[in-house]
């Protein structure tokens, strides 16, 4: 067995750690030689130390109820086998009472052509969710409260439950499939391009309370850390709050969880006209110029859990919906499209884990996207290209994902247990309407096969 603390004790010096290393495999190598008989009688201080550090990487097969056109990327119209993305990750302490969770994705190459007026829509290293926190116990009034202090780059991505968006189902799903173009700004829109701080607070292992304050991340820090500036909405004016409220009671081996969480922001959208030189008759690069005005966004949301854990089984409800109010002062001024509009999403979701360590699991979800009808806004929706006549002018998409997958390592290990596993999975995402479009959405019905190593 080894520590996945960064110091055997967080006092301890790191030359200690790397020496309790090598004395335990040194201690192995005699175990194995039969010459260390009182080798398994080590105690906690004198396991070895390795790194909290891991990767995984997800190969999957994509095929779409019809053919894409992929010009502009490495693939074909239909039946693609890509790997992507892959992640290494930190996770574990740092101190006593300071830890960290920290992800480096590189993401496959988009399917069809990048936008050729972005520098750098062709990015695929970029820095991925990150928390950092402080943590800490104390009794107020007889009362256990766990609080805290964090710092992260995602809205929800330090969030304890799953109905939130940064950890929501579907965990894993195709790069090159088509999906919806329109979300929530909570629902990802801001994820490593902003950065933020807030405190958090557990109370009597049932109240859960935080506040947290985000600003967009400076345009060059951005660049050098990864993502694409020109795929968040703009950039920020002030401070954009987070709040989040949950109670969970549970009883026996059931728990109910329900709650609330929202934010408010004040963006500049980016000033990112397309042109053409008129003389080399190449395409003038965005820039970072954002509108003088700002656009005001609310989302306000509800999210519940139900869990059961049965003998040998895991029973799951979830449900999820996100009202957002868009007051669009700046895009309606300088972009023509309406001063207000809302954007409401819902997502139900029930899953059956069965088995020793959930080794097969069951999920199915239903999503639904519904938002004002706004020609500027929502006219360039790829869905307009089908020739039914009329351009849609909502974001509306709505449908059905099914999910079942297999961890066949848990009570026979894999060859190179405990330091692999792998998951396998088959995924049906099936479209009711897509970007506002009826007639052809079940184009883009896609099937996902799946593996997922972890390491």
């Amino acid at each position: 067995m080894y520590r996945t603390t960064l110091f055997p004790d967080w006092r301890d010096e790191k030359k200690n750690a790397l020496a309790s290393f090598l004395n335990d495999t040194k201690s192995d190598a005699r175990k194995k030689s039969g010459g260390d008989p009182d080798s398994q009688q080590q105690d906690e201080g004198q396991r070895a130390w390795v790194p909290p550090i891991s990767m995984m990487a997800i190969v999957g097969y994509t095929r779409t109820q019809a053919s894409q056109d992929p010009t502009g990327s490495p693939y074909k119209p239909n039946n693609n086998l890509v790997a992507s993305p892959v992640s290494l990750f930190y996770g574990g302490a740092i101190t006593e009472h300071v830890g960290a969770f920290a992800q480096v994705t590189w993401n496959n190459a988009p399917f069809g052509a990048p936008d050729q007026f972005d520098p750098f829509a062709t990015r695929q290293v970029t820095w991925d969710n990150t928390d950092v926190r402080y943590a800490n116990n104390a009794t107020l009034g007889g009362v256990n409260v766990s609080y805290g202090i964090t710092a992260n780059n995602n809205p929800t991505v330090q969030d304890p439950w799953n109905t939130t968006p940064a950890w929501s189902f579907p965990y894993n799903s195709s790069n090159v499939a088509p999906r919806p173009a329109t979300s929530t700004l909570i629902d990802g829109a801001l994820a490593q391009h902003v950065a933020g701080a807030g405190a958090y607070a557990l109370v009597n292992d049932i109240l859960y309370l935080e506040l947290t304050g985000y600003r967009t991340i400076n345009y060059d820090a951005q660049l050098k850390l990864g993502p694409d500036p020109f795929k968040a909405p703009g950039m920020n004016q002030g401070i954009m709050p987070y709040w989040r409220v949950a109670i969970e009671p549970h009883w026996g081996n059931h728990w109910l969880e329900f709650g609330t969480f929202g934010m408010s922001a004040q963006i500049h959208p980016w000033n990112i006209p397309q042109n053409i030189d008129p003389n080399t008759n190449l395409p003038i690069f965005y820039q970072n110029v954002t509108f003088p005005q700002t656009d005001k966004i609310t989302d306000t949301a509800f999210d519940a859990q139900y869990q059961y854990q049965g003998p040998n089984y895991w029973f799951t409800l979830r449900g999820t919906y996100i009202h957002e109010n868009q007051h669009l002062d700046s895009s309606s001024i300088n972009l023509g499209t309406n001063p207000t509009n809302t954007l409401n999403t819902f997502r139900g979701y029930a899953s059956l884990a069965y088995g020793n360590d959930n080794r097969v699991v069951l999920t199915g979800q239903y999503f639904d996207t519904k938002g004002s009808s706004d020609a500027t806004l929502y006219g360039g929706l790829a869905s307009q290209f089908d020739p039914s006549g009329t351009p849609p002018t909502d974001p509306n998409s709505n449908g059905y994902i099914f999910d079942i997958s297999y961890i066949p390592f848990i009570s026979s290990q894999s060859p190179i247990w405990p330091w692999a596993n792998m998951r396998v999975g088959l995924q049906y995402t099936y479209y009711n309407k897509f970007d506002g479009d009826t007639v052809f959405a079940k184009k883009n019905n896609t099937l996902f096969a799946y593996l997922w190593f972890a390491m």
